[in-house]
């Protein structure tokens, strides 16, 4: 860490950081492999024509799937999203969208992630995810 680099401490191991809590995320559950995560509809978070924007339900998706991840791993394990893809099916132009996620382990290091995406009643996104697991004790 340099000294440009500020210390930072989520408040838990299921928690969102300051990007997620900008965009309005909140856990609604996190257990089991399973995880439910909402956002609510802002204009700070749409595209030139007003819908939101694809990047945040994209953000929306993958901390879904890394809080689903976090509730099957141990307590500071570290993994990161090395390929995702995200499949649209309607544009989001007002509510609150939620992402249904799941972890599954592959083996002990590789674990695929699942999203379904829904405004309301509708199916917005797919997204699905390969997240691979730092070895412990690697640097």
């Amino acid at each position: 860490m340099t000294a440009a680099t500020p210390k930072f401490e989520l408040p838990g191991w299921i928690a969102c950081a300051p990007f997620e809590e900008y965009l309005g995320m909140r856990i609604e559950e996190a257990a089991g492999g399973r995880a439910v995560l909402s956002m609510p509809f802002k204009l700070k978070l749409a595209q030139g024509v007003g819908l939101m924007h694809g990047g945040a339900i994209t953000s929306l998706a993958d901390t879904a799937v890394a809080m689903a991840i976090k509730s099957i791993l141990p307590e500071g394990s570290d993994f990161v999203t090395v390929d995702l893809h995200l499949k649209f099916f309607a544009a989001v132009r007002e509510g609150s969208v939620r992402a249904v996620a799941r972890a599954i382990p592959q083996d002990e290091r590789k674990i695929v992630g699942e999203a379904e995406i829904f405004n309301g009643d509708t199916k917005v996104a797919e997204f699905n995810a390969f997240f691979i697991v730092k070895r412990r004790g690697a640097e």
